[in-house]
């Protein structure tokens, strides 16, 4: 997927209206300008600014309590911002017309307990089409296609009541795209499922940006968004702490942690393990692996040491260097480092 470009006031929410269906490409297009929201004392939003064009997918990464969330639901319009607008391309939206706005931003939370239980899954997305404005032969026929869309036509019969987690992520899904909205809100989508599970429901989103839908994607699988996010926010304690493409984010990393397996003729890790703090002491510290074996020891190097330098000192102490890699992805490393940077700034 080609990348996308990237892109304060007294409370202001402007949710502007764009055509029927996700869009094209032109015109469907998501903006936030200064957004702030405050709880009481508490800042939980500090001027945020994101810009997602129509048919990309725009990651917001943060650690639990960034306001990630929040940031969610003042672009879904459950909640106000205490300042900052929000705009969906196209004419101002009028006064009368909640309605025609909530069509125009799918949803898919975090959790998926709001569907009626007794109720198949075709009746759940029936009922919630006709909710959303949908004429009797529109809500049915989005209603059968949005379950093909997700893969449950085969248990579109079936009491949601018994649908598994991942049957039942798919259905919040396939609720938040019944009406085709230009753009869609997409919150730990991939919570709780397996890799396999996850997977599928990433492609599920790349063929919906495909088709021309501005997608915001939070998540806390740092690593998911490589090869699927366009561009990237990095919100930490309210702020943008960065915002551009994958690629940029993974440069700002400095690899510090790496897997090293090592072996000096014995096969007694604790004597390889001593043998190899001492030697790497003045260039970081060298621990057990947690459940590695086989020599295998987790090296943490102090910054501006030289990883060179201190393989040079294991194998000059007599710990011979079979093989080395990053402990963690470049993903995590940079995310780690802005996380740590802010701190400091604080």
């Amino acid at each position: 997927m080609d990348e996308g470009p990237c892109r304060n006031s007294r409370f202001s929410l402007n949710v502007v209206i764009a055509m029927d269906g996700y869009g094209d490409f032109e015109s469907a297009v998501l903006r936030v300008a200064g957004v702030s929201r405050s709880f009481g004392p508490k800042l939980v939003l500090d001027g945020i600014d994101l810009e997602v064009p129509a048919g990309t997918i725009h990651a917001v990464l943060g650690p639990n309590g960034a306001g990630k969330t929040t940031l969610l639901r003042i672009i879904a319009g459950t909640a106000d911002p205490s300042a900052g607008v929000v705009t969906v391309a196209g004419d101002s939206a009028r006064p009368g017309k909640d309605r025609e706005q909530r069509r125009r931003i799918g949803l898919v939370p975090a959790q998926s307990q709001s569907f009626y239980m007794r109720l198949s899954g075709y009746e759940n997305l029936l009922f919630f089409g006709r909710l959303q404005g949908l004429g009797k032969k529109r809500a049915v026929r989005r209603a059968h296609d949005s379950l093909a869309e997700v893969g449950l036509a085969d248990a579109a019969d079936m009491r949601a009541g018994l649908y598994s987690t991942g049957m039942l992520r798919r259905l919040t899904i396939a609720r938040a795209v019944l009406v085709e909205p230009p753009v869609l809100l997409v919150d730990e989508a991939t919570m709780g499922l397996d890799p396999e599970g996850a997977r599928s429901v990433r492609d599920m989103f790349v063929d919906i940006a495909r088709r021309g839908a501005a997608i915001v994607w939070t998540t806390q699988r740092i690593d998911e968004i490589r090869a699927f996010a366009d561009r990237v926010t990095l919100i930490h304690e309210g702020r943008v702490r960065f915002a551009g493409s994958v690629p940029e984010l993974i440069a700002l990393a400095t690899p510090r942690h790496y897997v090293v397996q090592l072996s000096n003729g014995s096969s007694r890790s604790q004597e390889i393990l001593e043998m190899g703090r001492r030697a790497v002491v003045r260039f970081g510290e060298l621990t057990a692996a947690r459940g590695g074996g086989d020599g295998h020891f987790l090296l943490a190097l102090d910054p501006d040491t030289v990883l060179g330098d201190a393989l040079n000192e294991l194998t000059a102490a007599g710990c011979g260097v079979i093989s080395v890699r990053e402990d963690r992805s470049g993903i995590e490393e940079a995310f780690l480092a802005l996380i740590d940077r802010a701190s400091h700034e604080r």
